[in-house]
């Protein structure tokens, strides 16, 4: 080996891995091997680096949303480094250990750093675009918009006076006026949600199930109206409402599964 030959260390290629994914190490590699004189050597380990990258997103666009926000940021490139890190070793370790006891240059890893930064960048940000721009995940943002909403006019319903202190009249025109179009504006976000063109299955479960958690809600407070207003009797109203706050506990209980 002559002296001039500069290679990059194996903790450069980890580092530059680390930041920009399998493709780096690809090119790190290639020009190890390119500066040894190994041309074929090199190519082969470009497209390593290249279908091992492809491989790598194509695996991530296939888990979950709701999944891949539960992985840690930092797990996904510790996997694919170690395995490069393997790689390397098999592929350039020997020579790389006689590089350095032969006290031989090595690029620097600040060189390599800037590399995999580089990389990453043009990397991440193309992943990050096609992710921000897909059918999906418009379709999410828009979902996310309208619970916004929804989550927004929800309290205004649920503040029903206090009845021991309230007379029959204030509760009934809380409910009138107040309970039931609030309800029912819900229903309209949530029915407008349900019509989100390529929204993802999960999401449109939980709908349903908020537009049946609401409808059954409205199916009370428009019960008790009635019952204040002496329309229903006691035995009535307390029938019909044990068996809608059942179906209620079901459905918060479905919803707490989707979670």
């Amino acid at each position: 080996m002559e002296e001039k030959i500069k290679l990059y260390s194996q903790r450069a290629i980890s580092i530059a891995t680390y930041l920009g994914g399998p493709i780096t190490a690809g090119i790190l590699i290639r020009r190890n091997f390119l500066n040894l004189g190994k041309e074929k050597e090199g190519l082969i380990s470009l497209i390593i680096g290249i279908v091992s990258t492809i491989l790598l997103l194509w695996g991530i666009f296939q888990i979950p949303e709701e999944i891949i926000d539960k992985i840690p940021n930092a797990l996904i490139p510790a996997i694919y480094t170690g395995i490069i890190y393997f790689i390397v070793e098999k592929m350039q370790g020997d020579i790389l250990k006689k590089h350095k006891e032969e006290k031989n240059k090595f690029y620097s890893n600040w060189r390599a750093t800037g590399i995999g930064v580089v990389i990453g960048i043009i990397m991440f940000g193309g992943i990050f675009a096609h992710a921000y721009y897909t059918p999906e995940s418009k379709a999410i943002r828009a979902y996310e918009s309208g619970i916004k909403k929804y989550r927004a006019n929800e309290p205004e319903a649920i503040q029903f006076p206090d009845i021991q202190n309230s007379s029959i009249e204030e509760c009934i025109n809380f409910i009138e006026q107040t309970g039931i179009p609030t309800f029912r504006k819900n229903i309209e976000i949530l029915n407008e949600i349900s019509n989100i063109e390529n929204i993802p299955e999960i999401y449109q479960k939980r709908v349903e199930l908020l537009l049946e958690f609401e409808n059954l809600r409205l199916e009370i407070f428009e019960i008790t109206s009635k019952h204040l207003l002496d329309e229903i009797s006691n035995l009535e109203y307390d029938d019909k409402i044990t068996r809608i706050n059942a179906r209620i506990n079901e459905t918060i209980e479905k919803l707490n599964q989707l979670n």
